[in-house]
């Protein structure tokens, strides 16, 4: 059966090619796109997602828009200087027209019924801030059981990208993260930049997604700020489709592997504000293994054969 998901995202370029990437597969039923502030705001966001789903001629997918704003303090600044000024490399516009209208109601409203009407447990992908799902999870805490896990984008185990310590997903609203990462009981794969950064893909594998046809050249015509800005974080011409590494776990379960550890999130206003405390001490686990389990005990993806996942999203990618 395919797998029944929901995105929750803030487009951008890598959340461009995840969308995608869900939309092409015939092993998912995607019952929904929730959009969030993040990369550019809120606005920009959601006409970002209902145009990559109408590039992938998918007008059957709800889209309904969401936060506009962290849950408590404000968000300092935008991602601009990596996706550029509208998320897509300006590219936005060359995309086509959305063809169905926004839901009503807005992201937690469709997040609800979505769920409520699911058969079996649904699989959520929050690839940009985590406010949407924190506010699902506070205010109707009766469909957690309609989630069988939610697959998160977000956190460094050894530093950020934004700051020294923290991640752009998870500084953008660390209160939202805590909540869903830590405070609550559905089952959760947090998939790092540690790892995602190791699944960069170079200039050769973008030109074959270019030359498979309407839909891959569209999406490599997104990429030329965001191969600029990777052009300089990697040292070679490539970029890392972070969110797409997460999208994958929740189509194909086990494309990562993960292992179990407690995590933390700061909530400081200090300089660690936004990092992503994973505990991987050896007392924590032997504590975990003697009943003892600590709060936000979660797989953390460590891990996978990078051959293996490239091919798999770029074959994924040149369906269309």
């Amino acid at each position: 059966m395919p797998t029944p998901l929901i995105i929750d995202t803030d487009p951008g370029v890598d959340d461009a090619f995840a969308i995608a990437l869900a939309a092409l597969s015939e092993d998912v039923d995607l019952l929904g796109i929730t959009t969030v502030f993040g990369n550019v705001p809120l606005e920009a966001t959601t006409l970002n997602a209902r145009r990559v789903l109408a590039l992938c001629g998918r007008a059957d997918v709800p889209v309904a828009a969401g936060a506009a704003r962290p849950l408590v303090h404000a968000q300092l600044r935008r991602a601009s200087h990596v996706h550029g000024s509208d998320g897509l490399s300006g590219r936005s516009a060359a995309l086509p027209e959305p063809v169905r209208e926004l839901e009503p109601g807005g992201a937690v409203s469709l997040l609800v019924s979505l769920l409520e009407a699911a058969d079996e447990p649904v699989t959520i992908a929050p690839i940009g801030p985590l406010t949407n799902i924190a506010l699902l999870l506070a205010a109707h805490p009766e469909v957690r059981q309609k989630i069988g896990r939610i697959v998160v984008m977000g956190g460094g185990l050894a530093g950020g990208n934004t700051t020294g310590a923290a991640e752009f997903n998870i500084w953008s609203d660390p209160e939202a993260a805590r909540r869903v990462l830590v405070e609550e009981t559905v089952p959760c794969v947090l998939v790092p930049m540690d790892l995602t950064y190791r699944c960069a893909v170079d200039s050769a594998w973008l030109g074959k997604l270019a030359a498979s046809g309407p839909i891959g050249a569209a999406l490599d015509a997104l990429t030329p700020d965001y191969l600029a800005h990777y052009r300089k974080a990697l040292g070679w011409d490539g970029i890392v489709l972070h969110d797409a590494v997460a999208v994958a776990e929740a189509i194909r379960p086990g494309i990562l592997r993960t292992e179990t550890y407690p995590v933390e999130v700061e909530c400081s206003l200090g300089p660690a504000r936004g990092a992503t405390l994973v505990d991987r001490r050896r007392q924590a686990l032997r504590a975990d293994a003697e009943g003892d389990v600590a709060p936000g005990r979660i797989e953390v993806a460590v891990d996978t054969e990078l051959d293996e996942l490239r091919a798999f999203l770029l074959e994924r990618l040149t369906r269309g």
